[in-house]
């Protein structure tokens, strides 16, 4: 159960941080100019792609922890605060986590910390938080460990069931190295989700200039050989860019395309995997488990994400007797989603 009678409903809950970032495009961009002050950092991508699946009154399922500091600008207040999200907003007497993030021409990032980061640990959680049906990560194999096991405490001690967790791996720590130690924490998630870079790196392949999807599957089956969670029966999605993504658990292997076929839609691809798994996660928690269903749904929110510099807008909201429908950068998401399921199916 992910909420009792006093307590609110929450799907997803997202233990990423929220960072203000600067963006600087690369040389090849048609505009360079440095984007300043923007809404950023994985678990807002994530909160986001959460989001876009989750119209109000569902709006308030999506759970997240801002530490405002003291240089929080007020218009992302605002702008926060029209998503109707569930945001555990802490007031900190110190700067803002802000970030550095600069592309190269192949849409490598690279990133740095400008402030210091807040990092979130379980106890952050509130009882409502606590009770989410699924919980995103983004950290190392050991902490992944800590955190999930820390988490499971916690529900325990609460009375809760055990609930859905996406692991997303750091790129740091995608290394040989740490191989033995993300084969450790498979047990503990029930989705891992790096993306095509980091999944060679585990295993020290590096793709070249196109991505190789024949070592993709050859690596992905590497990771279910060992067991995904404590079943042994998750899954394996991998974010490969442009090419979409590898969907695999011991029943399926598939490949879905990106939602844009034309890249000229993609404006900046920060956060992009973020918000995937977002709205992967959402996608497990309403949709039975179906893990390709909920990787549309990752599509499509991923899709949205990449469209402009920082979030994607709410345009506009029509709200009838039954429902609300809502339009993200001027589309339907729902209609978004029904025309790629029909695409993919």
């Amino acid at each position: 159960m992910a909420a009792n009678e006093n307590g609110k409903p929450i799907d997803f809950c997202t233990l990423g941080m929220f960072i203000i970032d600067d963006i600087y495009p690369p040389k090849n961009a048609p505009d360079r100019t440095p984007k300043t002050n923007i809404i950023g950092g994985a678990g807002t991508y994530s909160a986001i792609g959460a989001r876009l699946l989750s119209p109000p009154p569902r709006s308030n399922s999506v759970g997240w922890i801002i530490d405002e500091g003291t240089d929080f600008p007020p218009e992302l207040g605002s702008t926060i605060a029209s998503w109707q999200t569930s945001v555990l907003i802490r007031p900190r007497d110190a700067l803002t986590t802000r970030g550095w993030n600069g592309y190269a021409a192949n849409e490598h990032r690279a990133f740095r910390y400008l402030t210091e980061k807040k990092r979130l640990t379980a106890d952050d959680l509130t009882p409502d938080l606590l009770r989410a049906k699924s919980f995103h990560l983004i950290c190392s194999p050991t902490r992944c460990v800590e955190l999930t096991s820390r988490i499971l405490d916690r529900r325990r001690a609460a009375e809760l069931e055990r609930s859905v967790v996406i692991w997303e791996p750091v790129p740091d720590l995608c290394t040989p190295e740490e191989l033995n130690n993300t084969y450790k924490a498979l047990a503990h998630v029930d989705v891992i989700s790096p993306n095509h870079e980091e999944l060679g790196a585990l295993f020290g392949f590096s793709h070249e200039l196109d991505v190789d999807k024949a070592a993709i599957e050859k690596q992905t089956n590497k990771l279910l050989a060992r067991g995904i969670g404590p079943t042994k029966d998750g899954a394996v999605v991998v974010r490969a860019g442009k090419e979409g993504c590898f969907v695999a658990n011991l029943d399926t292997r598939k490949w879905l395309p990106a939602y844009h076929k034309d890249p000229t839609k993609v404006i900046d691809p920060t956060g992009g995997g973020n918000g995937f798994l977002g709205g992967l996660a959402v996608g497990l928690v309403r949709c039975d488990g179906e893990i390709v269903e909920a990787a549309r749904w990752g599509s499509v929110a991923a899709s949205f994400c990449i469209e402009q510099v920082g979030m994607p807008t709410l345009t506009t909201v029509v709200a009838t007797a039954t429902c609300t429908d809502e339009l993200w950068n001027d589309e339907s998401v729902t209609d978004r989603l029904t025309e790629y399921r029909d695409r993919t199916s």
